[in-house]
C-alpha cells in the first residue's frame, strides 16, 4: 500500500506519515483510558440496568433503569429493581369494563366499554394508548419534586367476593410506600380509586401541598365530528347542588370550589371524577382539538383538572372514584350522586319537561316498540295533546277572514286618519271576539314542547345505533348519497329525512301562512307582514334542509311526522269541525252584546286617543 501506483516504487515519506498518525492515536488512547474508579462505576451501572424483555401473553415491555433515574427518584429508588421485575400492564375487568393499568405511574392506560362499539363497529375505548393520565406531584424533605408518573409501582391483585382489588405500591422500603388502590365490582361502571401513603411523613415536605392533575383526551366515537363535538363538554357540580360547565367551543377554564363531581362528557359516554368527599378547590380547563370538521380526527377535546390535597398526620389519604360508562340517565341515577344532571336535557322548564315527561315516556314506548315507531307514536301523542292549540289558531283565522270585508271598509272610510282606523278596527275585533293575538297566545304554549323535543332527541341514548327503515343510526344523520366534496354548512352527504321534513313544513306553512296573508292588512308605517310571511314559506324549509343535514335523524323523523300530523289536523278542523256560517252567527251575537274592554285594550285606546289629539293639534298649528 506504500507503493506509488504510477511508478510502482516504495514511498518512504508515506510510511513516515502513517507511523506518526499511529503514534498519536496510541498516545490519545493511553491518556483517555478509564481509571479504576471509573471502571468500578461502569460495572455498577451495568449491574443496575434491567434488560428490556417481553411477556408471553401480551408482548409487554419491561422498563430500563439507569443510575440517573435512581438519582431522580431519590428515596423511591428502592422500588426500581423490585417493580421492574413485574409486568408492565395489569388487567381488571368485569362484564362492562376492560381496564389496563400500567405499573409505571400506576395509571389507566386503557378503558374499554365492553357492551358498545363506535360508528366504525370498533369497541368503544374511553382511554387508549394512555390518552388519560393522572399524576400526583409532591415535594420531599431532600428538596425534590416528584411525580407519580415517574415512579414504578409494585402490583398485588386480590379479590373480596365479586370485587377485584389491585394494590400498587411505590416503595421507599418494605414498610414505607405510596399506594394506589383500584377496586372494581362486578357489573359496575364505577371504578374505586384510593391514594394513601404509609410511613412517608418524614419524607414529605408538608410545607407544600401535594397536587393531583388529571389530563384526558376525548376519543371520537360518533359518525359526525361536528355533531359529537357540540355535545362534548366539561361540566361539574359544586356547592352541593349547583351545576355549571365550560364553553362548548374554543378553549375555556375556571376555578371551582366545593366540587361534588367533574364530568368529562362525550356525547354518549362520560368519564366522571366522583370523590368520596368534596374537593375544596380545583382548576379545570377545556381545549377544543377540532380545527376543521371536514378533516378526520382522533380526539375532539382535551380536558384537564388540577387540585391540591392536604396531609393528614403527615400522610396522604384521598378516596376518589371514576365513572366510565354511558351518558344514560337510568344508569347514572343508580349511583345517587346526581350524575344524571351532566346530561344536557335543557335549562329551566325545558329540562324539566325532558326529564319528567319525554325521557320516561320514550323509554316506556321503546320498551315494546321499535325505536323509530316509538318516535312516531310519541309524536302523535304530543300532537293530539296540542291539537287544541291548532284549533284556537284556526278559529282565530276563520274569524278574521269573516271580518275582513268590514275591516277593509273601516280602513277605506278612515284612510286619511290612520289612528282612527286603527281604533275602530280594534273596537270591531273586540266586539266580535276576534283578535290576532287570540291565535298567537295559544301558539306560545307549543314553544316549550318543541324546544324540549329539539333538545331531547339528539341526547337520547336509547337512539344510539338503532336502525329504522333506511337509517342505520337514529342518533346520527342518515345518508342516501355520499358527496365527493364538502358543501359549507351542509356537509359531504345528503340525508333523506331532512328533505322529507323540509317538504312537509313547506306545505304546512303554505297552508297556514297563506291564510294569514289573506287576512293580514298592511299597516301604515309598519313592515309588510304579508311579504315577510311569503319569504318565510321558502326560507324556513331551506334552513331546516341545511341545518338538519348533520343532525340526528331521529329529530328529523320527529319534525317530518309532526308536520304531517299538523297538516292532517288542520284539514280535519277546517273541513269537519269549524263551520264558518256558525262562526259568523256567533260573531253577530257577540257584536250585539255590550262588551267591556280589558285593561290592555283600554290602555291602547287611551294611547290612540292621545295620539289622535296630538295629530289634530299639529294640523291646526300648520294652518
Amino acid at each position: 500500500m506504500f507503493l506509488d501506483m504510477e511508478e510502482k516504487k516504495f514511498d518512504f515519506n508515506t510510511l513516515i506519515g502513517f507511523s506518526l498518525i499511529g503514534a498519536i492515536l496510541l498516545y490519545v488512547m493511553y491518556q483517555n483510558q478509564p481509571t479504576p474508579d471509573q471502571l468500578a462505576l461502569e460495572h455498577n451501572t451495568e449491574a443496575a440496568e434491567v434488560e428490556i424483555q417481553t411477556t408471553n401473553d401480551a408482548g409487554l415491555i419491561r422498563p430500563s433503569i439507569s443510575i440517573d433515574k435512581a438519582d431522580k427518584e431519590g428515596n423511591f429508588k428502592y422500588n426500581l429493581i423490585t417493580s421492574a421485575e413485574k409486568e408492565n400492564y395489569l388487567v381488571l375487568e368485569n362484564n362492562l369494563l376492560g381496564l389496563k393499568i400500567k405499573n409505571v405511574g400506576g395509571i389507566l392506560s386503557e378503558v374499554k366499554l365492553k357492551p358498545f362499539v363506535n360508528h366504525d363497529s370498533v369497541p368503544v375505548y374511553l382511554v387508549k394508548d394512555q390518552s388519560s393520565q393522572l399524576n400526583l406531584k409532591f415535594s420531599t424533605t431532600d428538596k425534590r419534586t416528584l411525580n407519580s408518573l415517574d415512579l414504578y409501582f409494585e402490583p398485588s391483585l386480590s379479590k373480596e367476593g365479586n370485587t377485584q382489588i389491585l394494590s400498587l405500591k411505590a416503595r421507599v422500603s418494605e414498610t414505607q410506600y405510596l399506594e394506589y388502590i383500584y377496586t372494581l365490582a362486578a357489573d359496575d361502571y364505577m371504578l374505586g380509586f384510593s391514594i394513601q401513603s404509609k410511613g412517608l411523613s418524614e419524607f414529605f415536605d408538608n410545607r407544600q401541598s401535594p397536587e393531583i392533575t388529571w389530563d384526558f383526551k376525548a376519543i371520537r366515537q360518533d359518525q359526525s365530528i361536528a355533531f359529537e363535538n357540540r355535545y362534548t363538554r366539561l361540566n361539574f357540580q359544586y356547592e352541593t347542588d349547583k351545576l355549571n360547565k365550560l364553553s362548548q367551543s374554543g378553549d375555556d377554564d375556571d376555578i371551582l370550589k366545593d366540587i361534588s363531581w367533574i364530568s368529562y362528557r362525550q356525547h354518549f359516554f362520560s368519564s366522571i371524577l366522583v370523590p368520596d368527599t368534596n374537593i375544596k378547590t380545583a382548576e379545570v380547563r377545556s381545549y377544543d382539538l377540532v380545527d376543521d370538521v371536514t378533516v378526520d380526527t382522533v380526539f375532539t377535546k382535551k380536558y384537564s383538572t388540577k387540585f391540591p390535597l392536604s396531609y393528614t398526620d403527615g400522610e396522604i389519604r384521598k378516596d376518589l372514584n371514576f365513572y366510565f360508562g354511558p351518558t344514560y340517565a337510568a344508569t347514572l341515577k343508580k349511583y345517587d350522586k346526581n350524575l344524571e344532571a351532566s346530561i344536557p336535557f335543557g335549562w329551566g322548564i325545558f329540562g324539566w319537561i325532558n326529564k319528567s315527561i319525554f325521557s320516561p315516556l320514550y323509554a316506556w314506548l321503546s320498551s315494546f316498540l321499535s325505536y323509530g315507531i316509538a318516535i312516531i307514536v310519541m309524536t302523535i301523542m304530543v300532537k293530539i295533546l296540542l291539537s287544541f292549540v291548532q284549533y284556537k289558531q284556526f278559529l282565530s283565522q276563520a274569524k278574521m277572514k269573516i271580518l275582513k270585508p268590514e275591516l277593509d271598509a273601516l280602513r277605506e272610510k278612515y284612510k286619511s286618519n290612520k289612528m282612527k282606523a286603527q281604533k275602530e278596527t280594534m273596537a270591531l275585533q273586540n266586539k266580535a271576539g276576534a283578535s290576532p293575538l287570540s291565535g298567537c297566545l295559544p301558539g306560545l304554549l307549543q314553544i316549550p314542547v318543541f324546544y324540549s323535543l329539539f333538545m331531547f332527541f339528539p341526547i337520547a341514548f336509547e337512539l344510539r345505533q338503532k336502525p329504522f327503515l333506511w337509517v342505520k343510526d337514529l342518533s346520527s344523520y342518515d345518508t342516501i348519497v355520499d358527496l365527493p366534496f364538502n358543501i359549507p354548512f351542509y356537509g359531504d352527504h345528503i340525508s333523506l329525512f331532512p328533505i322529507l321534513a323540509s317538504i312537509a313544513i313547506f306545505f304546512y306553512m303554505r297552508m297556514t301562512t297563506g291564510q294569514n296573508m289573506a287576512v293580514q292588512p298592511k299597516q301604515e308605517g309598519m313592515p309588510d307582514m304579508a311579504k315577510m310571511m311569503k319569504y318565510m314559506i321558502y326560507f324556513s324549509p331551506l334552513l331546516m334542509l341545511v341545518f338538519f343535514n348533520n343532525y340526528a335523524s331521529g329529530l328529523s323523523l320527529y319534525y317530518f311526522v309532526s308536520n304531517l300530523i299538523s297538516i292532517a289536523i288542520m284539514l280535519v278542523i277546517k273541513n269537519f269541525i269549524i263551520d264558518e256560517a256558525k262562526v259568523l252567527a256567533k260573531i253577530q251575537v257577540s257584536k250585539a252584546k255590550p262588551k267591556k274592554q280589558n285593561r290592555f285594550q283600554r290602555k291602547m285606546s287611551e294611547i290612540m286617543e292621545q295620539a289622535e289629539k296630538q295629530k289634530a293639534m299639529q294640523e291646526r298649528q300648520r294652518k
